[in-house]
C-alpha cells in the first residue's frame, strides 16, 4: 500500500524497525511454510496492515544472510527461489522470541496511536489518485479543496506543537 512507511513524514521520522529486526519477521513467516521472496514481502505488508512493505533490496540480502548463517535453505522452483526455515533457524527464532514480541509490541503501540490517522490520510490520497469526479473539478472547487487541506494541515501542526 504505502511501500515504505512514509519515512521522514511529520512525527513519524523515527525508524519503525531497528537494524536486524527484519530477520526475525522473515524467520517467523517461514516457520509456517516455505515462501518466495515476493511472497514474504506481501505477507509482511499484510501483517502490518499495508503500512509497511519491505523493498526487495531489504528482503533478498536478508534472506541471503539467513541462508549463509544456516537458518534458511532455498531451492529453485519455476525459476524462483523458495525459502524454508531450518531446524537451526527455528532454534534461533525460539531463543530470540522476546525480540519478535518486542517488534510486534512496537507496531501495536504505533498502530493504536497513529494507525487510524494514517488510514484517513491514505483514504484521502487514494480519493485523489483514483480520478473519477476529481478529474473534472472546476478551478473554484479545486481552490476550495486546497483551502480545506491547508486548514487541516495547519490545525494538525498546531495540535502536534502543543
Amino acid at each position: 500500500m504505502f511501500g515504505r512507511m512514509w519515512a521522514g513524514f511529520g512525527p513519524f521520522r523515527e525508524r519503525f524497525f531497528a537494524r536486524g529486526d527484519l530477520k526475525y519477521l522473515i524467520l517467523d513467516l517461514l516457520k509456517d511454510k516455505p515462501m518466495h521472496g515476493y511472497d514474504i514481502i506481501r505477507a509482511l505488508q499484510d501483517q502490518f496492515g499495508g503500512f509497511y512493505a519491505p523493498s526487495p533490496g531489504a528482503i533478498y540480502p536478508t534472506l541471503q544472510m539467513l541462508e549463509d548463517m544456516g537458518y534458511v535453505t532455498s531451492v529453485q522452483q519455476e525459476g524462483k527461489k523458495v525459502y524454508t526455515i531450518t531446524d537451526e533457524g527455528k532454534r534461533f527464532l525460539e531463543e530470540r522470541k522476546e525480540a519478535l514480541e518486542e517488534i510486534r509490541a512496537r507496531f501495536s503501540n504505533w498502530w493504536h496511536c497513529w494507525g487510524p490517522a494514517y488510514r484517513e490520510l491514505w483514504d484521502l490520497a487514494f480519493a485523489f489518485r483514483r480520478g473519477g469526479p476529481w478529474r473534472h473539478v472546476s478551478p473554484e472547487k479545486l481552490q476550495r479543496i486546497r483551502e480545506v487541506i491547508s486548514r487541516a494541515r495547519q490545525e494538525i501542526e498546531a495540535i502536534l506543537g502543543e
